[in-house]
């Protein structure tokens, strides 16, 4: 219970939750604290997640795990308290894992916090120099300020070590069948259909939205046109597009994505629910969302 409230955004539910199963005196373990902490992230309860470490030390004498420290470091660097974060990380009782300073790189770059990210990602690479998900996140870090020398020694260290970027993919079902779409690909058979259909939306969302594409967002040194078109062209959009066309204005669109919503996406999806009065469920690599009327159930924490 504490998990299904935390991955949907009630965080104040599942420390309510967790009260009663102290009144119980009932005996939580690695796993409740895992789960308490985990939706202490995604609602921005900095303090109570803070104290539920400490509990989970002092009162019930249980050791953290490496993934308990990540969801605290996920927890700082989500309200931007970046230095805390790090100098909690270099204070840690245990040598941190490559997953904490992951956690740590990835708020350094949706904060632009550029000096503390290149400490991070240095670390990071010395941790996992194998893993590309990490060697993706320096990139993006390096291209968020337009370094593109930078960039391009950290995507041919990669090409050097076979180490390929998963490409966004999203998936849905309709009558029985999954749908899936990949970011800018033309396979689906009704691909001509849903491309017409993300085109209306975008100008509907563009005159009665007023949406505006982040093309800040796009790591990628190519002229603004380009920008805009690769950030169109996500996976989750195109299940929209496929969604608006295959079901009836009373069914729920529901979609599986692969890599976590980026900003753009998600402030796409919060429109399409209010301008297109349809319920949007996506599931990313992070977390559900609940889109309905302009509103998203994470409150923009995710």
């Amino acid at each position: 219970m504490i998990t299904a409230y935390g991955i949907h955004g009630h965080g104040k539910k599942a420390v309510e939750l967790f009260g009663r199963i102290e009144d119980r005196n009932l005996i939580p373990d690695h796993i409740t604290f895992l789960a308490l902490l985990y939706a202490c992230s995604h609602s921005g309860l900095v303090e109570e997640g803070k104290i539920f470490l400490e509990i989970m030390k002092c009162k019930y004498q249980l050791e953290p795990w490496q993934e308990h420290y990540v969801c605290l470091v996920d927890l700082l660097g989500r309200v931007n308290r970046l230095e805390e974060a790090y100098q909690f990380v270099k204070n840690m009782a245990v040598e941190p894992a490559a997953e904490v300073w992951c956690a740590l790189l990835g708020a350094c770059r949706v904060h632009s916090n550029e000096e503390l990210g290149e400490k991070v990602a240095k670390k990071l690479l010395e941790l996992n120099p194998k893993n590309p998900g990490n060697h993706v996140l320096v990139s993006n870090l390096f291209a968020a300020e337009s370094r593109w020398n930078d960039v391009r020694v950290v995507r041919m260290r990669m090409k050097a070590d076979g180490l390929k970027k998963t490409p966004g993919c999203s998936w849905m079902e309709v009558g029985n069948k999954i749908h899936t779409f990949i970011a800018r690909d033309k396979a689906h058979p009704e691909s001509h259909k849903i491309y017409q259909k993300l085109a209306q939306i975008i100008e509907k969302l563009e005159n009665e939205g007023g949406y505006v594409a982040q093309t800040k967002l796009v790591l990628h040194n190519v002229r603004e046109e380009e920008k805009v078109e690769m950030l169109h062209g996500h996976s989750e959009r195109l299940a929209i597009a496929y969604g608006l066309l295959s079901t009836s204005d009373d069914t729920p669109i529901r979609i599986t994505k692969n890599l976590r919503i980026c900003e753009d996406c998600h402030a796409f999806c919060k429109l399409v629910s209010r301008l297109y009065q349809r319920e949007l469920v996506v599931r990313d690599a992070s977390r559900f969302h609940c889109f309905q009327d302009g509103f998203c159930s994470c409150a923009d924490l995710w």
